[in-house]
């Protein structure tokens, strides 16, 4: 060790007795580590932040490169907007940022930000539920608010009846097959492609076997959906929808007409609300007061249960539903008896309207 240590000592006073290297070391030598600290200080020095110590940030489309350091700098994310700038310059990556929502840990480097703003690699999937029996115009403006897209241009897409074609849809819009269900998509996902993996659900679903037995029951698909999308918005309960389909299955065996209420509130400009007896006079090819059989349409897009309940309904002889009062419905086989059940609930729901008037 000792004789190692001699040969390097001796190898540095050779050195430093050659009149060069005291110039390099000198002058050079400054210069060097200067450029080392910037360095580390723009490419490598830690960006550290905490309370939280996660944050996130929503890169989106059209936004500049200087927009971008704005909110990662807002956020908290980057400690300075200079070094940043320099970074993303120095490597060529001002105009290679993808679009979508990034996830930053605290200790990050700018080098590290500018790497996954560049290739997408941190980009993070958002987790977006459509609810059962939802219109069209709602998972529009859910995905805006979510996920930051053009709700037009969605609506735009799911209107189009050469979008319908593609999909074997038998309609100009795609009202009713829009499968409720959570979906993970990329922050501003382009609309066409929401409106694709949407479809590809629905017709995984809607498989071959569903297709049978809608047949064996005499109906078209687009019959079916219809259906299912009344049963949706009927009960919330899962027992009762094979029930509630079943009353009118039977109703459309006896010619008789289905008198659904969601179908009057999907007419009404200013509903959902209670239903007055002038809405039931309401001139509409949707009104199943008015006019017997199925209407044009879905009335909104049905989940996978409330579509099973429509093709596997419960074989019962009941004709007539009213609400209990409890969450769920009274079944009647008669008029009469529906009529007494309709007594039952309206005797409810005075008593509940007395007592949160004396609550309040």
């Amino acid at each position: 060790m000792n004789e190692y240590g001699g040969m390097i000592g001796e190898a540095l006073r050779v050195l430093w007795a050659n009149r060069r290297f005291r110039l390099w070391t000198v002058t050079v030598g400054p210069v060097f580590l200067v450029l080392l600290i910037l360095t580390i200080w723009i490419f490598l020095w830690p960006n550290s932040f905490s309370d939280p110590d996660t944050r996130v940030v929503n890169v989106s489309r059209g936004e500049s490169f200087n927009q971008v350091v704005d909110s990662l700098y807002e956020k908290g994310i980057i400690s300075g907007k200079l070094s940043f700038k320099i970074a993303g310059r120095a490597l060529g990556v001002t105009t290679e940022l993808k679009v979508g929502r990034y996830t930053f840990t605290t200790g990050v480097s700018n080098l590290s930000i500018l790497g996954d703003l560049s290739d997408g690699s941190a980009r993070t999937l958002i987790s977006v539920s459509i609810p059962e029996g939802v219109r069209m115009n709602l998972v529009a403006k859910r995905f805006s608010r979510e996920l930051g897209i053009d709700s037009a241009s969605f609506m735009a897409y799911c209107t189009d009846p050469a979008v319908a074609t593609a999909w074997n849809i038998p309609d100009t819009t795609l009202e009713g097959y829009l499968l409720p269900d959570t979906y993970f998509f990329h922050w501003q996902t382009d609309e066409r492609q929401l409106v694709d993996q949407l479809m590809t659900a629905f017709w995984q679903f809607y498989s071959d076997s569903l297709q049978e037995r809608q047949r064996r029951l005499g109906f078209t698909m687009h019959q079916a959906i219809t259906f299912a999308s009344i049963v949706e918005k009927e009960t919330q309960l899962s027992d009762e929808r094979p029930v509630v389909a079943g009353v009118y299955h039977n109703r459309l065996k006896k010619r008789m007409r289905l008198e659904a209420d969601p179908t009057v509130q999907y007419i009404l400009p200013d509903g959902p609300r209670r239903l007055l007896y002038r809405d039931l006079r309401i001139p509409s090819p949707y009104n199943t007061y008015r006019n017997y059989g199925l209407p044009p349409g879905p009335i909104g897009n049905p989940g996978r249960a409330a579509i099973l309940a429509t093709l596997y309904p419960t074989n019962h002889e009941f004709l007539y539903f009213v609400a209990d009062g409890r969450g769920g419905h009274t079944f009647s086989r008669s008029y009469s008896e529906h009529q007494r059940a309709v007594r039952v609930y309206r005797r409810i729901r005075r008593e509940m309207q007395r007592e949160a008037n004396l609550g309040g």
